[in-house]
């Protein structure tokens, strides 16, 4: 079983294009395991708990719940638009979630990892934490990166981190893989050394938040929102559910290697699920073979005026709505460029001249060109009936060479989570496609009869090699790969697994559909006005 989750989103705000990346990558992924053979299970959801909430839910003049219920459909209505399909979705407020969590807690108090003291400090309100002197700048002061900060004295359940912060480190030291891509793995172990081994205080008292998971043995508590919420990858899985909650067999899920991916974004990798989320895990009884990896992303950027990277936030007024770009150019247009002009775990510029130039030139220009010479002309030439022809000629067997040979590159790329590189090397091999196709020339061989087994040959070659781009391309831009299936009239293509991808997809004697843009391009309105 590949079991992937996403980070679950913060329900205090709309979506915005950093939340559609990890979707769509995720997506991606777990499309393309599918294609690969693996059986998947993808879990996404939303965090609903916590004071940020609560505060946004008292100036609405609404209670929490309705509050997130609303927000959360904001989530729910762009998964579906951008064609984000998951297996489970969690929700923070859902009781099997609630009893999962007090459930662990109860455990844990029982083992002696949980207790209580007096702590007096500073409050990080945005980013709802206790800060310490290590969080203060060269000032001496706590940056604008923890928003209002309060001096706060009050008695509180702490969670035994300090217990596991040793068994942490060794497991780091040892383990290639915990952490993706690799270069995290330092800034993880730089991060146990600078923390020192102090332990996570886990609740907060209800005079001050009353949204959230109260304490099974102290009802006067709420659970701190990082440990309800990272709870969620095993709670709506069946991790201690009861027979008849509706969840999934645990052990069945959390049983591959690793036992579960969970994508997340580079700003909570430290603490919470590189440090947190593991120790925990550990205090609940995992061993080192059952702990998840993570695969940690980057930021979407955006330039100022100035040219510098800068990060996308509502003050600086450059955030950038993905619900707007799948209407205004479309979902196919939007999923491409989001896996397409990012390396996986590294930042990237959000760039809209890219996104339509990518479009354009790699799916209008290249394989839509591709995909119109394979229907357009056998349906002019052989009335849409192909056949292999004659015996292959040295320049067919260079491109059935370079279609192996791309997707044995698309296969080890993907594997690897780098999403961009499997479509650079998907796309020189359409250029290819597109050359032998100039130098072939089937328009003028077509004028003479003799050549009539050749041109079926080249035709096969186009149509075969877009059936296999539609295959590969599937989980990037599925809805067009199913298109493309459509006018070769094989739907059932994509429903092949990669070890099906042999040359012969299409047989002798098959006849394709009638050829339609499947990547209209996008004209921007400035360019249609000028025109």
């Amino acid at each position: 079983m590949f079991f992937l989750t996403t980070a679950i989103d913060y329900t205090n705000g709309s979506p915005h294009i950093g939340h559609a990346y990890e979707k769509v990558l995720a997506d991606v992924i777990a499309r393309y395991r599918r294609l690969r053979g693996d059986e998947v299970f993808f879990l996404t959801g939303v965090d609903q708990h916590g004071q940020k909430v609560q505060q946004t839910a008292e100036k609405e003049g609404v209670h929490p719940a309705t509050y997130v219920k609303r927000t959360t459909k904001k989530f729910l209505n762009l998964w579906d638009k951008l064609d984000v399909r998951y297996d489970g979705w969690a929700e923070t407020v859902d009781e099997r979630h609630k009893a999962c969590v007090r459930k662990i807690l109860s455990t844990l108090k029982e083992q002696g990892q949980l207790y209580q003291k007096t702590h007096k400090g500073f409050y990080s309100v945005r980013q709802e934490q206790y800060l310490t002197d290590r969080d203060r700048n060269e000032q001496g002061e706590f940056g604008p990166e923890w928003g209002e900060v309060t001096e706060i004295e009050e008695e509180n359940w702490y969670f035994k981190l300090s217990d596991h912060i040793g068994w942490l480190k060794e497991y780091l030291e040892k383990t290639d893989n915990f952490v993706l891509p690799a270069f995290r793995k330092a800034e993880l172990l730089n991060a146990l050394e600078r923390s020192g081994e102090t332990d996570l205080c886990i609740s907060r008292p209800k005079e001050r938040l009353r949204w959230g998971i109260e304490f099974p043995f102290d009802l006067g508590y709420v659970t701190y929102v990082w440990f309800d919420a990272l709870i969620n990858y095993v709670s709506f899985v069946g991790y201690e559910a009861a027979p008849d909650a509706g969840l999934p067999d645990f052990a069945r899920i959390w049983s591959g290697n690793p036992p579960a991916t969970h994508i997340i974004g580079k700003d909570i990798l430290i603490p919470a699920h590189g440090i947190y989320w593991p120790c925990m895990l550990h205090a609940m009884g995992f061993r080192d073979d059952q702990m998840p990896q993570l695969l940690v992303h980057g930021w979407w950027n955006r330039k100022s005026k100035s040219g510098q990277s800068e990060k996308m936030s509502k003050s600086l007024g450059n955030v950038v709505d993905p619900d707007e770009l799948a209407d205004k150019f479309g979902v196919d247009a939007l999923r491409y460029y989001l896996v397409r002009d990012i390396i996986t775990g590294r930042d990237s510029d959000f760039d809209l001249e890219r996104l339509v130039m990518l479009f354009n030139d790699e799916l209008a220009d290249k394989l839509g060109n591709l995909c119109n010479r394979a229907l357009n002309m056998s349906q002019r030439f052989t009335d849409g009936i192909l056949s292999p022809g004659g015996p292959a000629t040295e320049d067919d067997l260079a491109l059935q060479k370079s279609l192996t040979e791309t997707t044995a590159a698309y296969r080890e790329a993907m594997d690897e989570y780098e999403v961009a590189k499997a479509l650079e090397a998907l796309t020189r091999h359409v250029v290819l496609c597109n050359q032998y196709a100039d130098r072939m020339k089937p328009w003028e061989l077509k004028k003479d009869p003799e050549q009539a087994a050749r041109v079926q040959t080249i035709l096969y070659h186009f149509a075969e090699n877009v059936a296999h781009c539609a295959v590969l391309l599937s989980p990037v831009v599925p809805q067009a790969a199913a298109k493309i299936a459509s006018q070769l009239a094989r739907e059932d293509l994509l429903t092949l697994k990669l070890d099906d991808l042999k040359w012969g997809l299409l047989a002798d004697g098959h006849t394709i559909g009638k050829p339609k843009p499947v990547f209209p391009k996008i004209v921007i309105e400035e360019e249609a006005a000028e025109g």
